[in-house]
This record gives C-alpha cells, sequence and structure tokens, in this order.
C-alpha cells in the first residue's frame, strides 16, 4: 500500500519529466507555433484536410500531402482544412512536381506559415520565393553534406528521415542519421522521423539534439483518418517485419525504394521486373519500353489501398513502426500517449 509521501514524490517526478519535456523541444514548438513538436508526416491520400485539422487542434502540427494534386485541388485541400482548425498546419509539396512553382503561389496566396519540400534537392529559386513570401521552408537532409548545403540554401528546419520510414526511403537508419547530422547542425531546428512509435523514441532524439520527431505510420489508424477500414486493418495486424522496402533486380532497371508491406502486389512486382529484363534480354522490348514497364506498374496503386481498400493489389506503404500500432484512437489520445511516454522516460 502506497503512502501519500509515496504517491507525492510519483506526482513530483511526473512533473518533473514533463518539465523536461518542454525545455527540450522549446525551440520546435516555437518553431511550429504549437503545444507540441510532433509532425504528422505527409502521406499521400492519407494527409488530408481531416487528418491533419485533427493533428493541429491536438497540439500537435498536420502537414497536408500534395502529392499529385493540381493547384486548384491544393487551392480547395488548404481553404477546407482552414475551416476546420484555427492552428498551425503546413503543406508537403514535391520537388519533382512539373507545377510546383504555381503550387508555390497556392501557399503563399493562402499565407500558409510552413511549406516541407520534399522528393529531392529543392530548385534555390523556390526556397527563396516561399521564404520572400513570408513562409518558413522545412527540408529532409538524408546525409550531413547535404544538410549543409540546404543550410546554405536558406532552410529554416531539417527533417532526417531513416529507411525505418514507410513509403519512399533512403538507404540509412534514423539511429545513424541522427549521429551523424544532429552533432553538427544547431543554426536550425531538426526533427527526426523515421521508425518512431512510442514517446520514449521521441525523447533520446530530443536528448541528442533534435527540436521534435515526425510520424506518419502511428497515425493512420486514427479515428479522424479516411483510409479505407481495410488499409487500417493491414497495419493492425502487421509487425515490424512485414513492412519490407521494395527490392531492385537489375541495376538497368532502377527502382525507388520503397517500403511497405508485403501483399500480393509485392510479389507480382518482383515477377514482374523477372518478365520484363527477360523480353528485355531477348530483344522483344527496348531498354526503355522496359524501364517504363517497371516504373508504372505501382501507378495508382497507393490509392487503390488507401481509398478504394484493396490491400491485395494496391500499395500498403507503412514504416517499420507499424508492429506499435495496435488499435483505432482518436489523434487526441494518440498524441497525449506519447506525450506522457516521453515524461515517463525522462522522469527515469
Amino acid at each position: 500500500m502506497s503512502t501519500g509521501t509515496d504517491q507525492e514524490g510519483e506526482d513530483g517526478m511526473r512533473q518533473n519529466g514533463y518539465k523536461r519535456l518542454e525545455q527540450l523541444w522549446r525551440r520546435g514548438c516555437e518553431f511550429l507555433g504549437t503545444e507540441y513538436a510532433i509532425l504528422g508526416g505527409a502521406m499521400s491520400w492519407v494527409s488530408e484536410r481531416h487528418l491533419v485539422s485533427a493533428l493541429s487542434n491536438a497540439g500537435g502540427f498536420g502537414v497536408i500531402a500534395c502529392g499529385s494534386m493540381t493547384p486548384d485541388l491544393l487551392d480547395q485541400e488548404i481553404a477546407a482544412t482552414k475551416t476546420m482548425t484555427d492552428k498551425p498546419f503546413g503543406v508537403n509539396l514535391i520537388t519533382m512536381h512539373p507545377e510546383l512553382e504555381a503550387l508555390v503561389d497556392v501557399v503563399l496566396d493562402h499565407g500558409m506559415g510552413h511549406v516541407v519540400l520534399a522528393g529531392g534537392i529543392p530548385p534555390g529559386g523556390a526556397i527563396q520565393k516561399l521564404k520572400d513570401g513570408g513562409a518558413r521552408v522545412i527540408c529532409f537532409a538524408p546525409a550531413l553534406v547535404l544538410a549543409k548545403k540546404l543550410l546554405r540554401s536558406g532552410v529554416d528546419a531539417l527533417v532526417i528521415e531513416g529507411s525505418e520510414a514507410g513509403g519512399h526511403i533512403g538507404p540509412v537508419s534514423t539511429s545513424i542519421l541522427a549521429q551523424e547530422i544532429l552533432p553538427h547542425i544547431s543554426e536550425v531546428p531538426v526533427f527526426v522521423a523515421g521508425g518512431i512509435g512510442r514517446g520514449e523514441a521521441i525523447a533520446g532524439y530530443l536528448e541528442m539534439g533534435a527540436s521534435g520527431a515526425q510520424l506518419g505510420t502511428r497515425f493512420v489508424c486514427a479515428e479522424e483518418c479516411i483510409a479505407h477500414e481495410n488499409f487500417k486493418k493491414a497495419f493492425l495486424k502487421s509487425s515490424a517485419r512485414d513492412a519490407v522496402a521494395s527490392i531492385q533486380l537489375d541495376p538497368r532497371f532502377p527502382v525507388i525504394p520503397v517500403r511497405a508491406l508485403k501483399n500480393e502486389a509485392s510479389e507480382r512486382f518482383m515477377q514482374t521486373q523477372r518478365d520484363v529484363i527477360n523480353k528485355y534480354q531477348a530483344g522483344e522490348i527496348d531498354l526503355k519500353e522496359a524501364q517504363l514497364a517497371i516504373e508504372h506498374f505501382w501507378a495508382g496503386a497507393l490509392r487503390k489501398a488507401v481509398i478504394e481498400g484493396d490491400v491485395e493489389n494496391g500499395s500498403l506503404m507503412a514504416g517499420q513502426s507499424v508492429g506499435m500500432v495496435s488499435k483505432i484512437q482518436p489523434v487526441r489520445e494518440i498524441i497525449q500517449e506519447l506525450v506522457e511516454q516521453a515524461a515517463a522516460h525522462l522522469d527515469r
């Protein structure tokens, strides 16, 4: 039986953990304008108005995934999100989008405070235009040398995302990137992403010098997420080892690594590569035709899984933290769990 003194001691320790957490991610919170320095990873078809507004309303920072949206669609999505939250949120733009300049105009017309540029080194003109328009620019840094290059380009914050993440990934793990980059970058806030599913991990990276964390997979099974019930069920029954990176069979036919849950489509993709390579070697198709056949295999596959619920023929993009997704929860509850876990870790 615990005494009142014991309980007071536990409460005091818990408060110390929360105070320490506030200190560690204060820079990230001030940069984002949020209560918690937790960003929602931008996931195509998933990170739209409902999930984004729920994240921001719960004290985190939602980010719209523009993906392949046209400028008109992005305009509508930002406007709709604004009707659902008065808290800060951002927009993720893909640097390879053919209408990047027009998309930049859209976010500036809406007075967006934060823009995440992803999918490669952004053109310097885009960074400067966003900054001149009053937006803070966040970019992904897959290596220290690129982090320093991005700083020289004028970015306002960095995200380092390891290969444990879902979707398109680089070759290096989060833990290695954190050790490589965090001790050497102090000019801007740095957010850590990839394989983060619990608050203890967030706290650990904060202690290493991060200003906050970005999570995607953890929020797929939020109540507010519009992903199809089948898509969410696939997450709930999966373990970390089920989230695997796509494999390239022949260097002549490049495959951008994507981490997703194994299903019938991922098995067919391997066979498709073999069939295409055999046709090329037999002289039935030329190199360009073969490359396009492989590249187009996944066209529309993410929407097929997320929106239509076809979890066997679609793409089930998920990070290795999927094993920590165990139930459907409101976003606010997920964030509170993460915060409590981080504070408890810092108590210890």
